[in-house]
């Protein structure tokens, strides 16, 4: 037997003996992998767990207008039916992928011999013999490891997914699955992170570069590594030409066409990722990991032209407090000074921009013009007079002198940032202090816009939700409200003079001043509130009571444990984030209730079911009412007041309210945000607040529609500098904003007073009735009780210290 075997060719064994020899040898294989079958088959998952796996799709957070804010996830997918998959890009998958997968059961004999001739040739695995439907398997259940017994498992997987699913469902399940590169999973995906289009957009060529990726997404992407995957994209739309998917003209055209791939982020139209970052966290608290994976669409509060504003004014404020205190010098130095294009845009691409500005490496500085390079052949010259406002920083209050030469400020070497304003270059600095915008809607707490610093990318904290930081005189309308509901009235007269306190909470005598450092004597409640007068503000928290004014903040959402309990509270010194501070605001733009902010509008799963609706609780005042008197099929019902179910609860009675906001638009009329009035309307109020020493910087204010707040300080808590007050550094930042939001909304009337609020002329020196000879007479709002029934002259003055027992007149 051995002899034969050794010597006589194949064709010459006779048919029986062949038959035998190939039973004895093929009767070992199979019970080999019938074996294998049965040592497999319980780990292997059935094709129905296939049919209803859920694809990982990422998190998708849109604005209210539908816009496509952020995306969160490991995995970039966007599922997609194969109707909605151009046939010549199934076409290149196939060609280049799996050429028989129409004809094969899910496993091509030819194929894998082929992987078998090349291992014996090469010694090395170089070739998988995978189909299309063996992928499938591996990518859902299996590893990628390259070993038997997982490419056994792939092939015993693939017949039975060929069993019980169509090819075309094998297929829609492929390119939703394969990954392609740079996060993205699937044809869509890769569209959008390669072209920022869907699959039926893509030309060809671009299509044939996304079917070379699976080979080896990593080492053919045509981000990272251009030239391979030109050549893997040759290779694909070859395959495509000789299975005659494509005309040889159609082949010459997209083989000649360059790449035109990109890295893209995805169809963010406003990113918002202060805000975007606030609903990821709210999502995982929700749903946990699944938040990442399951598909989940969640529809936001925000709206995305309001936040594209927010950005800018946040932007535009803060360089413009750079602005104000000096050059810092440049990002940083290139030592010694790159001598070839190449290598200067090899240091501008080692130094990404930030904050929106691009970089600049300056090559000459003259007298009157500096040359900079800002790489891609690009060229920036610098006038010596758009550096003028680049005097050195020497402190936050002390600049050195003018430059009188571009040689004054840069220095061949610099790296410095560059931006264009008005068609000009202009030199600029990321700024050392930060700021926060946030705005909501006054009628149930809705976010509208959030901005939580300069550049999410420079820092992730969120000052607008996570910064806690004292108000300053933004806290005074909560104490003046509390002084109203204790019997004050807009005319109490309190003496705005020097006064010193010992109290054991302050270490010490304590001298409130007011900022400039003078007093002005006998001064009305609302003149105080339109100026900010310090010194008042703390002789009526005195006169009220500590704890009583820090319960009555309670009303609109001020933690109290956060309001310290000594004087020093009049002037602002607890803390607050903007975001609790635009919803105290809010209970003066919307009538007196208390509405508590909120982000999430809906939340979808996967399949677009609604699984999360907000309840916000609602503002419901005189316009909710009429908007809820509905007819009914009975006339007796007719008219009937159908409220919301949610309602949002008062906290501040309708007369308290209607003279606080009548005092708030005084302080815009004519008090310290008068800056305001550039927006040319009338129906505007709000309030400054500056801290101690100038740390921080505030402007909350409202419109009927649409409440605000802007901050700026810096992270550090140092000084912002002499002058930088609400009305300087934060108010140009609200104002910004609200000339986009506003835009097209009509102007608000004058509110009507409440039943029980009349109106008296008084004298405005001592806030008692003036006499009908008295030119200099006011007209101011009293509750009915309590409007002045003297003349003035007939003034009773109250000793400092006693109780004040007539409150329309407190010394």
């Amino acid at each position: 037997m051995k002899e034969w075997l050794y010597y006589a060719p194949a064709a010459a064994m006779p048919l029986h003996r062949l038959l035998r020899l190939s039973g004895l040898l093929l009767l070992p294989g199979l019970l080999a992998l019938s074996g294998a079958y049965v040592y497999i088959q319980p780990s292997m998952p059935t094709v129905a767990e296939l049919r209803d796996v859920q694809l990982q799709t990422p998190l998708r957070v849109f604005s209210r207008d539908g816009v496509l804010l952020e995306v969160y996830g490991a995995k970039r997918r966007i599922p997609v039916t194969l109707e909605q998959i151009p046939v010549p890009l199934r076409q290149a998958f196939i060609a280049s992928e799996d050429a028989r997968f129409r004809e094969h059961r899910g496993v091509d004999p030819q194929a894998l011999l082929r992987a078998a001739f090349d291992l014996a040739r090469s010694g090395r695995v170089r070739q998988g013999g995978s189909t299309i439907t063996m992928q499938l398997a591996r990518n859902f259940y299996l590893t990628r490891e390259r070993r038997f017994l997982r490419k056994l498992r792939e092939i015993f997987l693939a017949l039975r997914i060929e069993q019980e699913l169509s090819k075309d469902e094998i297929l829609e399940l492929y390119l939703n699955k394969i990954f392609l590169g740079h996060r993205a999973y699937g044809v869509a995906a890769a569209a959008e992170a390669y072209y920022a289009a869907r699959p039926r957009q893509l030309t060809l060529a671009q299509m044939a570069t996304i079917a070379g990726l699976p080979k080896a997404p990593s080492r053919l992407n045509p981000v990272s590594h251009p030239k391979a995957s030109l050549q893997r994209r040759a290779y694909v739309l070859a395959r495509m030409l000789e299975e005659r998917y494509i005309s040889r003209a159609e082949y010459e055209q997209a083989r000649a066409a360059p790449i035109t791939a990109r890295r893209h982020r995805g169809r963010a139209a406003a990113a918002a990722p202060h805000f975007g970052e606030m609903i990821r966290a709210e999502m995982v608290a929700r749903y946990g990991a699944d938040a990442y994976t399951a598909g989940y669409t969640v529809h936001s509060t925000l709206r995305h032209d309001w936040q594209q504003a927010a950005d800018r004014a946040v932007r535009r404020a803060l360089i413009r407090y750079d602005l104000r205190h000096g050059w810092r010098g440049p990002a940083a130095r290139l030592e010694p000074l790159p001598e070839s294009r190449e290598e200067l845009d090899a240091a501008l691409a080692a130094t990404p921009a930030r904050g929106g500005f691009v970089n600049g490496v300056v090559v000459r500085a003259g007298r009157e013009f500096a040359h900079l390079y800002r790489g891609g052949g690009n060229w920036v010259a610098l006038s010596l007079e758009e550096l003028r406002w680049a005097r050195p920083m020497r402190g936050v209050d002390r600049r050195g002198p003018a430059p009188e030469s571009t040689a004054d400020v840069l220095r061949p070497g610099d790296l410095v940032h560059l931006t264009q304003q008005d068609g000009i270059w202009r030199l600029r600095q990321l700024p050392q202090a930060a700021g926060a915008l946030v705005a909501l809607d006054p009628d149930d707490g809705a976010v509208r816009a959030l901005t939580g610093g300069f550049d999410f990318r420079l820092s992730k904290f969120n000052r607008a939700a996570q910064a806690r930081r004292q108000s300053g005189s933004s806290f005074k309308p909560f104490l003046y409200s509390a002084a109203l509901d204790r019997g004050y009235t807009p005319a109490t007269v309190v003496n705005d003079a020097p006064i010193v306190y010992e109290d054991d909470s302050l270490e010490g005598a304590w001298r409130p001043e007011n900022y400039g450092g003078q007093f002005y004597g006998p001064t009305r409640l609302r003149e105080a509130l339109t100026h900010s007068r310090n010194v008042v503000s703390v002789r009526v928290l005195k006169d009220i009571g500590r704890k009583y004014t820090r319960g009555y903040a309670q009303r609109f959402g001020f933690e109290p444990a956060r309001l310290p309990d000594n004087l020093t509270l009049a002037l602002g010194t607890g803390e607050s984030t903007p975001l609790e501070m635009a919803a105290a605001f809010a209970v003066f733009a919307n009538g007196g209730y208390r509405v508590e902010p909120y982000l999430i509008d809906r939340i979808e799963n996967a399949d677009g079911e609604l699984v999360f609706t907000a309840d916000p609780r609602r503002v419901c005042d005189e316009r909710c009412q009429r908007r809820s008197l509905t007819p009914a099929a009975d006339d007796a019902a007719a008219g009937v007041w159908l409220p919301p179910e949610n309602l949002a609860p008062r906290v501040l009675d309708r007369r308290l309210h209607y003279q606080m906001v009548s005092m708030l638009r005084d302080v815009v009329r004519e008090g310290t945000a008068r800056r305001a009035q550039t927006l040319g309307r009338n129906d505007l109020a709000g309030k400054t607040g500056t801290t101690n020493e100038q740390r921080d910087a505030w402007f909350s204010g409202f419109q009927r529609e649409l409440v605000a707040t802007a901050w700026v300080g810096r992270d550090d808590n140092e000084k912002l500098g002499r002058n930088e007050v609400g009305g300087v550094a934060a108010l140009p930042m609200w104002i910004d904003f609200m000339r986009v939001a506003l835009a097209g909304v009509p102007e608000a009337p004058e509110p009507e007073p409440p039943p029980g609020i009349v109106t008296a002329r008084i004298d405005p020196g001592d806030g008692l009735l003036a006499r009908p000879d008295d030119g200099d007479g006011i007209e101011e709002t009293f509750r009915e009780e309590l409007a002045p029934q003297r003349f003035s002259g007939e003034m009773r003055v109250v000793p400092e210290d006693s109780p004040a027992d007539m409150p329309e007149q407190l010394f």
